[in-house]
């Protein structure tokens, strides 16, 4: 099965940037979609953007719509979340997940049976 680890969290002020990366390893990262998700404290984990394992077909949570970008590298096996225009709701553990590509690309957790062990990101007012 696939691993993932996810890196590039950390604290930002509003308005700035981050990159996160997601890191695979384990099986061929291009037989997989990617997804991120968040999770912030006392709320559940919810979806924030999914690519197919091509790269061709992309998704975004209407809150972080125009805001973020999801991308890979297949070559690297490894995904990225460029976060900009941060905001402080937008605080919460990322976590990157896979989900093989015979299945069909969703926006649920339930469509991804992979997971990393997630990276914080804190956005101060």
């Amino acid at each position: 099965q696939v691993q993932l680890v996810e890196s590039g969290g950390g604290l930002v002020q509003a308005g700035g940037s981050l990159r996160l990366s997601c890191a695979a390893s384990g099986r061929t990262f291009s037989n997989y979609h990617m997804g991120w998700f968040r999770q912030a404290p006392g709320k559940e984990r919810e979806f924030v953007a999914a690519i197919s394992w091509s790269g061709s077909n992309t998704y975004y949570a209407d809150s972080v719509k125009g805001r973020f970008t999801i991308s890979r590298d297949n070559a690297l096996n490894t995904g990225y979340l460029q976060m900009n225009s941060l905001k402080p709701e937008d605080t919460a553990v990322y976590y990157c997940a896979a989900a093989l590509k015979l299945v069909v690309l969703t926006t649920t957790r339930r469509g991804f049976d992979y997971w990393g062990q997630g990276t914080q990101v804190t956005v101060s007012s």
